[in-house]
């Protein structure tokens, strides 16, 4: 009997696994965001917005290789995984002088949504500079900002993603089960990256970025994805403590074991790191432990779409 594959939470049936395996024979040489196009096209494995879950199938093919699932063709790799080569340093991320003061000061904040490719380049380019983790290609659904002045001068960077797949401490604390877990981890957004630029020393301001962009991702993530998020987490390496996050009312539920999430062989030796987790609305727990809705049969087979 062959393993049980799912994707997003979703099992594969056995017809569906042979037209995965069937695409990847057919296509020997399609790379392999060439074939998650391709496959994400014929299953219609999309976003609730529509968009193709692209990413996400490239990590699938991946994981599905290396899980020693029905034998597959060797998927050929055209670019390094991790993060991408950066453009050389664009003089605007070069140090600035020193930006002191009260908050106030400096208010109102504009966070500013990176939509276009020189944006892109200039919020990578601080977090590889600034970051103490670097830049990585992010995973899944993903929004960044920049956090600016009134006379525009930026501030601090913030990249928000999909969630961690399974995190143990995270998901006892909002106290779902599996099937609503898979129904409703979309609704759980991560702050992957939050970087306060090094020349800037100002009193507060972390804390105070942090409830802002909470506030504005309600409304920028559902009208990218089409989904609500209601509940934000992140992971905090330590020695940090994540003051930042605890001033703001993030809630500490425990440690990660230290793989990651990219980890899917259980064998990478990481450092275990603090999750803090932040609910967006009153109900949240409620909504996010709802088991998922029932599926309809289709018209003509009897079978679960």
């Amino acid at each position: 009997m062959e393993e049980t594959v799912s994707f997003c939470g979703r099992v594969l049936t056995a017809s569906e696994l042979n037209l995965v395996r069937q695409i990847i024979a057919d296509f020997p040489r399609l790379s392999q965001a060439e074939l998650a196009y391709t496959i994400c096209e014929l299953m219609e494995w999309r976003r609730p917005n529509g968009k193709l879950k692209n990413p996400e199938c490239v990590g699938w093919l991946q994981k599905w290789q290396q899980q020693a699932l029905p034998a597959l063709p060797e998927l050929r790799v055209t670019k390094p995984r991790g993060a991408h080569r950066l453009l050389a340093h664009d003089p605007h991320t070069d140090p600035q002088p020193p930006l002191r003061g009260r908050l106030v000061d400096y208010q109102p904040l504009h966070l500013q949504l990176i939509e276009d490719l020189p944006g892109r380049r200039l919020f990578q380019q601080y977090i590889q500079r600034y970051h103490p983790l670097g830049y990585r290609v992010p995973y899944g659904a993903q929004l960044r900002y920049l956090v600016r002045t009134r006379s525009q001068d930026a501030l601090a960077c913030l990249l928000f993603t999909s969630a961690a797949w399974k995190m143990a401490p995270r998901d006892r604390w909002i106290g779902w089960n599996d099937q609503a877990r898979q129904a409703n981890l979309s609704h759980v957004v991560n702050n992957a990256r939050f970087l306060i630029l090094p020349w800037v020393e100002v009193p507060h301001l972390a804390s105070h970025v942090l409830s802002l962009a909470a506030r504005r991702l309600l409304t920028d993530w559902q009208a990218a994805y089409g989904v609500e998020p209601l509940l934000l987490e992140t992971l905090v390496d330590r020695p940090y403590t994540g003051t930042c996050y605890r001033a703001a009312n993030w809630i500490c539920v425990g440690q990660t074991q230290g793989r990651g999430r990219m980890d899917r062989t259980h064998e990478a030796q990481g450092s275990a790191k603090d999750i803090l987790l932040y609910p967006l609305e009153s109900h949240w727990r409620q909504r996010l432990c709802q088991p998922p809705a029932p599926r309809l049969c289709h018209a003509l087979t009897g079978e679960i779409p």
